[in-house]
């Protein structure tokens, strides 16, 4: 086993170092000089639109929630082809967290909070905490499938753990711009941008950076 590795046998909870996640976000863009002195060394205030976009990582099981849907499609032993989307979801002014997990089956083996390897993959699945969803090439899956295989409920009223406001209604963005139908229908097309948002309104991101190769 590589260092900084850990399997995980069935039967056990997928943990994922959401701290170290944060601390990424937090630090991500600022770099140093090596002078303290000097004001060039100083980093420039990231962008206002940037600051208004952010928020942190709320804080237990109901912004964490864990794994606990089925495995959708075949499972197959190797991971394939896959086609990236990026999920976020807000919900009281806070990031509720997609774990890490989703659409695997164990044992699993985590190297730096991200699952290196699984027993087998579903159509769709998640290797870390930061939102990817990786769907199978050539299926067609929608949001209802990630929620279902998370084992997390979706609607127009409810959100994970949380349910919107009396008169409200779960907020769905998808690239940026308002989705005008139900949530659950959202197709999972190749690098879509969703944003889902129960509370106060968080602006949407409208694209999303993937990793060369997805």
């Amino acid at each position: 086993m590589a260092r900084g590795s850990i399997r995980i046998g069935a039967g056990a909870a997928v943990a994922v170092g959401a701290v170290a996640v944060a601390v990424a976000a937090l630090t991500a863009g600022c770099g140093s000089t090596g002078s303290q002195t000097e004001p060039s060394a100083v980093s420039p205030a990231p962008p206002a639109a940037l600051v208004a976009e952010a928020r942190p990582i709320g804080r237990g099981p109901r912004f964490q929630p864990a794994v606990s849907g089925p495995v959708l499609g075949a499972c197959t032993r190797r991971l394939g082809p896959r086609d990236g989307v990026h999920i976020e979801v807000f919900a009281a002014n806070r990031v509720v967290l997609i774990p890490a997990g989703i659409g695997t089956r164990p044992p699993l083996q985590l190297s730096e909070g991200r699952i290196a390897s699984a027993r087998c993959y579903g159509e769709l699945v998640t290797l870390d905490p930061t939102g990817v969803v990786l769907v199978r090439a050539g299926m067609h899956p929608v949001l209802a499938d990630v929620f279902r295989s998370w084992g997390e409920p979706l609607s127009g009223r409810r959100l994970a753990s949380f349910s919107a406001s009396p008169g409200a209604a779960v907020a769905v963005f998808v690239d940026g711009r308002p989705w005008g139908g139900p949530p659950a229908d959202v197709p999972l097309r190749r690098h879509s941008e969703i944003v889902l948002e129960v509370g106060p309104h968080v602006p949407p991101h409208a694209a999303y950076t993937f990793p060369p190769g997805m």
